[in-house]
């Protein structure tokens, strides 16, 4: 479901549909047009390329393309910097190779014992995790393994942020703001995607949710890109009651896949006061 000829045609053509002309200066305004958003020449003409290589480059036969015309093309279709990063990544010569999804890829992921000697460091009001490709939670913190779903009762395959938001019933009472969670997720998962197309685990994780769920597949085909490294968050926990967090993604330098996500609340704040709370509920575990 990933192959690059595939999703970057789905991608410009989405681009290019969620663009207004009139907002470009463009004559024969929406009310004229049988379809809305721009055309294949309009972006050529914008891009400064031919009709006939755009089109090519759409329907994913063009090889080699080069870093000016994905600038140009990029520009055309104001495409925000995460947006153009996809754009790269799946345009890329080097991702186009036969075999994309085949198991073993790529290798497995784990944490340095460092790492989760820092996750145990922050146990006592920070909840944390690691998470790596594909949205899989890989090692946490006491907190953070309780502070949304109890990740030491699931399954290890199943431990996957993209699978327990949409598949699991319990998301939609955890996140009273579930919309708005599933758009970031699915912006994160495609993000993923694109820079690595041929993992077999990401292949697995969007190919189930595609089969399995249509609020994913509804947001998953509007090609949205974008990466929530920060942000704030609400959590209805059946525990403790409502916690207002701010999380932050880190990523980690010696583990450029692997990202450190921290979740806080202001000092002296209610939501402390119940991470407090739900810190003395839990047991301190090391996840492996």
């Amino acid at each position: 479901m990933l192959h690059a000829e595939i999703e970057i045609g789905s991608f410009l053509k989405a681009r290019r549909a969620g663009l207004n002309p009139e907002d470009l200066g463009l004559p024969d305004g929406v009310n004229r047009r049988r379809v809305r958003g721009l055309r294949r020449e309009e972006v050529a003409q914008l891009a400064g390329i031919s009709v006939d290589y755009y089109t090519r480059i759409e329907q994913g036969r063009a090889h080699a393309i080069s870093d000016s015309v994905l600038d140009a093309i990029a520009r055309a279709l104001r495409l925000s910097g995460g947006e153009v990063t996809y754009l790269r990544n799946i345009a890329a010569p080097r991702r186009r190779t036969p075999g994309a999804c085949v198991p073993g890829a790529l290798p497995g992921q784990t944490v340095r014992p460092e790492i989760q000697q820092l996750l145990d460091a922050m146990e006592a009001t920070v909840p944390a995790m690691v998470m790596g490709r594909g949205l899989d939670v890989l090692a946490w913190n006491a907190l953070g393994g309780r502070v949304a779903f109890d990740l030491e009762a699931l399954d290890a395959d199943r431990r996957n942020t993209a699978l327990l938001v949409f598949l699991d019933p319990v998301a939609r009472t955890l996140f009273p703001d579930w919309q708005a969670k599933a758009v970031e997720v699915v912006g994160n998962l495609r993000a993923d995607s694109g820079r690595h197309p041929d993992d077999p685990r990401i292949c697995e994780v969007v190919n189930e949710l595609l089969a399995r769920s249509a609020d994913f597949r509804r947001v998953w085909e509007t090609q949205s890109v974008h990466e929530c490294l920060r942000g704030t968050k609400r959590i209805r926990h059946p525990e403790v009651g409502q916690l207002d967090v701010t999380f932050e993604s880190f990523r980690l330098s010696t583990d450029p896949d692997q990202a450190l996500v921290t979740y806080t609340a202001p000092r002296g704040s209610e939501t402390e006061r119940r991470l407090r709370e739900l810190g003395e509920r839990v047991q301190p575990v090391l996840a492996r």
